[in-house]
């Protein structure tokens, strides 16, 4: 069965408010074998929140309305489900009572305004709401002669996310066909998001039966599979079948099989190795070691990363040559190279890493343009020293900087 989700409030709408609820409520779907198909976000008006109703009708099973259900005059998915339906509100005498016992409890009179909290869509049934005194309403309805289920929940986290689990969960296991959602992560590094789809849509798209979603980001891309199948074992096959071929084609690209991250990888690596990362940076600017130490454990494996900015750091704290820096210049494969060793050998380290580059947005020349990141990996044989160029703004360089840094330590390990 497929649903939608649906948030209403037109602050979501602005810079300042976002809809995190439907993260939450997508995976508790997913558990009992529900898919999302749509997410809407609409603002506070009656006619455009019909609109999107009409929509959701037409195109999907389940719908979840999430906000809207308070007291005030922009509340209006009540009445916005009731006119789409063509269906009555009728005020709900017990629900009265229930919000005036509420009101005293905290010893207030309660508004008018809040009576409309009170008002039921024709067919539908409360749901308890003990964090507030919104109540949400189940709703079993047709529309073009099939079934719709319609839930109005309220939009505040903390009554949201109780409220769904409590009243609308239970109900849907009763409805919804038995299925069973199998979900795989595969991640790959440094492939272009259109070679990896050139390399993998052939595989991917001769298994109808299962859901293949790419995701890239700053050299990262993230492979979702996701297969229904109306028992457990039959969906993680087909995933696992799919996933084979995925990491064949893949090969040393991929460095996760189960969604782990790649500083959760190039840790595994050092552990595996009984080795010991120490890191220099310069253009990432502590980057790498926030990537790495934000993994619990890290201090395993991990000694320590300086930040090395100025050229006066780089030779104070990674022993870099000041004649060294003045004939090749700070941004260098030589610099590069001196700072892995130079940490390396400062800290005792298994393995160094140099990094250093332009950033920008200024401090490029034709030789060295904004976005040349030298890199470089150290061990007690031999340094290898890498140039690579980034596009993109500040921040982007060095996003990718970090992750081709972390990439290239994941290589030598393997």
């Amino acid at each position: 069965m497929k649903s939608e989700i649906i948030a209403v409030g037109s602050e979501m709408l602005t810079p300042h408010r976002q809809d995190t609820n439907s993260l939450y409520l997508t995976e508790k779907l997913n558990e009992i074998g529900v898919t999302v198909a749509f997410k809407t976000i609409v603002g506070d008006r009656k006619r455009d929140l019909v609109g999107v109703i009409r929509n959701a009708l037409a195109r999907t099973d389940i719908i979840i309305l999430m906000g809207g259900l308070g007291p005030t005059e922009d509340d209006l998915t009540r009445e916005a489900v009731a006119e789409t339906l063509s269906l009555k509100l009728k005020r709900d005498a017990p629900q009265v009572a229930a919000l005036h016992a509420r009101a005293a409890t905290w010893r207030i009179t309660m508004p008018e305004n809040n009576l409309k909290q009170a008002d039921l869509i024709e067919g539908a049934t409360f749901l308890t709401n003990p964090n507030g005194s919104a109540p949400g309403q189940w709703l079993e309805t047709t529309h073009s002669g099939y079934r719709k289920l319609i839930m109005l929940i309220p939009g505040p986290p903390h009554e949201c996310r109780p409220l769904f689990d409590e009243e609308c969960l239970p109900r849907l296991r009763e409805i919804v066909p038995v299925r069973h959602l199998a979900r795989r992560t595969l991640k790959a590094a440094m492939i272009p998001e259109s070679q990896a789809d050139k390399l993998l849509a052939p595989i991917y798209t001769t298994f109808t039966d299962v859901e293949t979603t790419i995701l890239a980001h700053a050299g990262d891309i993230q492979l979702t599979l996701l297969c229904s199948k109306p028992n457990k074992e039959l969906a993680e096959q087909r995933v696992e079948e799919l996933a084979t071929k995925l990491e064949e084609a893949l090969d040393d690209w991929m460095y996760s099989a189960e969604g782990e991250s790649l500083e959760q990888i190039v840790l595994y690596y050092l552990g595996l190795r009984q080795a010991t990362l120490a890191v220099a940076e310069s253009c990432t600017g502590g980057m790498i070691a926030q990537r790495i130490t934000s993994v619990p454990g890290s201090s395993r494996s991990f000694l320590g990363s300086v930040v090395v900015y100025s050229n006066e750091m780089k030779s104070a704290f990674a022993d870099v040559p000041a004649n060294l820096i003045e004939r090749h210049g700070a941004v260098s494969s030589e610099v590069a190279s001196a700072l892995a060793e130079g940490i390396r050998k400062k800290t005792g380290a298994t393995l160094g890493l140099g990094i250093t580059g332009i950033a920008g947005p200024g401090g490029g020349t034709e030789t060295k343009p904004v976005g040349r990141v030298y890199i470089a990996v150290s061990d007690d044989q031999k340094t290898d020293a890498f140039e690579r160029n980034f596009r993109g703004d500040r921040n982007r360089v060095r996003e990718w900087a970090s992750q081709q840094a972390l990439d290239l330590v994941r290589r030598k390990l393997m």
